[in-house]
């Protein structure tokens, strides 16, 4: 059950993580997150040991790089939502008729699409988001010892992650990681990729262990 516990705590960590990465551009707060605990910054290696890191100011890299390369990704040349890599006409889905929106609203996940800067919430840093919520939910039914919310909870977790975003992200994420023109973003955007595959395998796993559903797909 500690173990359990931790791993938990990690997920909530690197949903908490990915997804502020993706929503708004890097900050000294978010900036700071990620420098000051040596296992989050093992996770950048290339941002790490980038060498204008040590050469140009925080509010430099910010400007000149971090927000260019954000600007380029999220809001100009790729487009980070699910409905554009679903739907047949490649149009995003901005309204109610998103598949994602009745799922938010069913478990009372509110989406602030202003404060977010997004136009839809099937936005890719939204939906981490929205996993960052259920492993919350999740951390608070292992400490009830609520087993049949637990089971109920990884569910649709797994559900989203093999209906949502895995059915997406991976492309979206491939292209990022190819066109990002800073290590912040080609270490965010594999950081994510290998995070959501793995997870996926967590959660069946945890299925199987804990909730005796076998995986029959």
């Amino acid at each position: 059950m500690e173990q359990m516990k931790q791993n938990i705590d990690n997920r909530i960590a690197l949903y908490a993580l990915t997804s502020r990465l993706m929503l708004i551009e890097a900050d000294d707060v978010f900036l700071d997150s990620i420098e000051s605990d040596e296992a989050i910054l093992s996770l950048f290696p290339h941002y790490r040991d980038w060498s204008k890191r040590k050469e140009l100011s925080r509010e430099e890299l910010i400007n000149q790089y971090y927000n260019v390369d954000f600007t380029n990704l999220f809001l100009m040349h790729l487009v980070p939502y699910e409905s554009f890599y679903t739907r047949e006409d490649q149009m995003i889905e901005s309204g109610g008729d998103n598949p994602v929106v009745s799922l938010y609203n069913e478990l009372d996940f509110r989406v602030e699409l202003d404060r977010a800067r997004v136009v839809s919430a099937d936005h890719i840093g939204v939906e981490l988001e929205f996993m960052y919520m259920l492993c919350t939910a999740l951390k608070k039914a292992v400490d009830a010892e609520d087993q049949e919310g637990v089971c109920e909870l990884l569910q649709v977790q797994k559900a989203f992650l093999k209906e949502h975003l895995l059915e997406w992200a991976p492309m979206f994420l491939i292209n990022a990681k190819k066109e990002s023109r800073t290590p912040l973003y080609h270490d965010g955007a594999e950081l994510t990729l290998e995070f959501l595959l793995s997870d996926f395998e967590y959660i069946t796993q945890m299925l199987e262990t804990h909730c005796g559903q076998a995986e029959h797909e």
